[in-house]
């Protein structure tokens, strides 16, 4: 072999070995740190530690104003989203799942078809793979014609996707010491579409989560009479903190440690009602909410839990 063709190969080898270098130190999927950009306005770099593989629970509960959206990153590494916000957060949200280097949804709820749950669906069907995809069977006389609506039935059907039928007591999957089930809706006749609101109810070892949607206090009930005591140490309250759920008897039941409340700066519908922050202040119940403290980050590793709020808002100023 000559002296040049020896020194090209060093200088290959060289190179090789610096972008392998970069990719795992710099830029490689297994990042144990992922940066994401505050959009609050103020152009910070907020960061939020990748959930350790094989034992931690993620669930952020994210700022989308007037809305609902909330990722979760379980220990097996796969990923749920509850909701997707509204149309007018979707491609900012698309963008926060991405930077955090997740390519797929495995389990991917619109809770009830109301804008400010399923605006973001379509956009996220396009820009991920979806593994399952639940939406609550609606009366036939109550299907909406939006066109939010219509643009989700269309980027499932573009994508080839089954839309599963969500409703009490389906089990989304039960690993170990992490399930996941619905607890609502339990009929599919209601007069409002809140009352069809998916409820799910996560387990990991010792602590549960429970995502209410807009389920209010009729849906409540049901879920009573179908599963009796139902408890959770972090309860995301439904309808946006309005009076009309987080009703004292199923509040009484939940008895939750933390109370997460989705709701838009200065909204007009006056999310959160006074009753239920009253309600939630009798039981002793630490309140986050994210148009005060904007994203809400737990972390379980199935016996400790801690709730952080970081200043990542993904609504527009």
């Amino acid at each position: 072999m000559s002296r040049r063709r020896k020194s090209t190969l060093c200088s290959a080898v060289i190179v090789a070995i610096a972008a392998l270098c970069t990719y795992f130190f710099m830029g490689g999927p297994e990042l144990s740190d992922q940066k994401i950009e505050s959009q609050t306005g103020e152009g910070q770099a907020v960061s939020i530690p990748a959930p350790e593989k094989g034992r931690e629970l993620q669930i952020q509960y994210l700022d989308v104003g007037q809305a609902d959206a909330t990722l979760i990153r379980l220990p097996n590494g796969q990923t749920m989203l509850i909701d997707a916000g509204g149309n007018a957060t979707a491609d900012r949200l698309v963008e926060y799942i991405a930077k955090q280097g997740v390519k797929r949804i495995d389990f991917l709820i619109g809770t009830h078809p109301h804008e400010d749950h399923i605006g973001g669906l379509d956009k996220v069907i396009e820009a991920f793979d979806i593994g399952e995809i639940y939406l609550p069977k609606v009366a036939d006389s109550q299907v909406p014609t939006t066109r939010t609506y219509e643009d989700v039935l269309a980027a499932v059907d573009q994508k080839g996707l089954r839309v599963n039928r969500g409703e009490a007591g389906t089990v989304l999957f039960q690993r170990d010491e992490l399930s996941a089930r619905l607890l609502a809706p339990n009929s599919d006749a209601y007069d409002e579409l809140n009352s069809y609101s998916i409820v799910v109810l996560l387990t990991y070892g010792e602590r549960k989560f429970l995502f209410m949607g807009d389920a209010e206090s009729d849906s409540e009930q049901e879920i009573l009479d179908c599963f009796g005591n139902v408890t959770a140490d972090v309860l995301k309250c439904g309808h946006h903190g309005s009076s009309t759920s987080t009703s004292q008897a199923f509040l009484d039941s939940v008895s939750p440690e933390y109370a997460v409340i989705s709701c838009g700066r200065d909204n007009s519908y006056g999310h959160p009602h006074q009753e239920t922050l009253e309600r939630l202040d009798r039981k002793n119940v630490t309140v986050y909410r994210t148009d005060q403290q904007h994203t809400v980050i737990a972390s379980c590793d199935g016996e400790k839990l801690t709730l952080d709020a970081v200043e990542i808002s993904l609504e527009k100023d």
